[in-house]
């Protein structure tokens, strides 16, 4: 099993981390490559790619400029631990992970990340800001689509043949990442759950906050619960989310809440 998440724009290099067995980020040598193209861009031209405030990106340019592997616990932090936003406030790995846990997320969480194609859990990044949906025109094409080609989903192939348990991605990452992947080449079943709110009236929808922090809260489930199987999804119950079977198919599972004041 491989479980799929997006990387988070909001950071945390300040909170105190544990102690881990840290890793490398897998393709780092293409991500040096992106990191040239992003120095090449003065402040201006990096706003107005991502859509941000000059001050925002000058920042960035900043990061580009300090961007120095090879990666230490002295210079970066691991992406479980430096990634801060709401599906990462979902998983809680300081709070929720024992040193086991990390060991079994390390085996079947993958993060997708524009900057460094696919992350595990304790490889150590330093800080960024480059949307996996992002138009950066490179000599490979137009986009970072076409920069990462086939490179994502052959690195999530090798892995999920090596992960424990059944072949299945259970794919928790937003629209935009998991564009990277081409699931016709991961040779395994592809779920991406659902998770809806009931509101006050009974109506039910998705609310991308409550949806995020969900998609973190399964993360987590998975492997503190170790699961292996697409069946076992059945049994997420954090957060107060049931498995709704009448309206689930194979590939959509369905997780509702009931309405209550959060």
């Amino acid at each position: 099993m491989l479980i799929l998440l997006s990387p988070a724009k909001s950071l945390d290099y300040a909170t105190p981390i544990p102690k881990l067995s840290v890793t490398q980020p897998r393709l780092l040598e293409e991500s040096e490559r992106l990191v040239e193209v992003m120095r090449g861009k003065s402040v201006t031209e990096l706003a107005a790619l991502a859509d941000i405030s000059d001050e925002l990106a000058a920042l960035n340019a900043q990061r580009w400029i300090e961007f120095s592997p090879p990666f230490t616990p002295k210079n970066a932090r691991p992406a479980v631990l430096a990634f801060d936003g709401d599906v990462y406030r979902g998983i809680d790995a300081r709070e929720r992970f024992a040193t086991r846990d990390y060991t079994e997320a390390q085996k079947t969480v993958r993060i997708l990340s524009g900057l460094y194609g696919v992350l595990r859990p304790l490889d150590l990044i330093q800080p960024y800001r480059l949307e996996m949906g992002t138009r950066l025109a490179t000599d490979r094409g137009a986009s970072l689509y076409d920069w990462w080609g086939t490179e994502v989903t052959d690195l999530l192939a090798a892995d999920l043949s090596a992960s424990p348990g059944a072949d299945v991605v259970i794919n928790l990452a937003s629209t935009e990442y998991y564009g990277a992947v081409r699931p016709e080449r991961l040779g395994a079943p592809v779920i991406s759950p659902r998770f809806e709110d009931t509101s006050a009236q009974g109506q039910r929808s998705v609310v991308s906050f409550y949806a995020k922090r969900a998609r973190g809260e399964m993360a987590a489930w998975l492997v503190t619960h170790r699961a292996r199987t697409a069946s076992a999804l059945k049994g997420f119950d954090a957060a107060g989310y049931r498995y709704d079977e009448a309206n689930s198919t194979r590939e959509v599972p369905v997780f509702v809440r009931a309405f209550a004041d959060r």
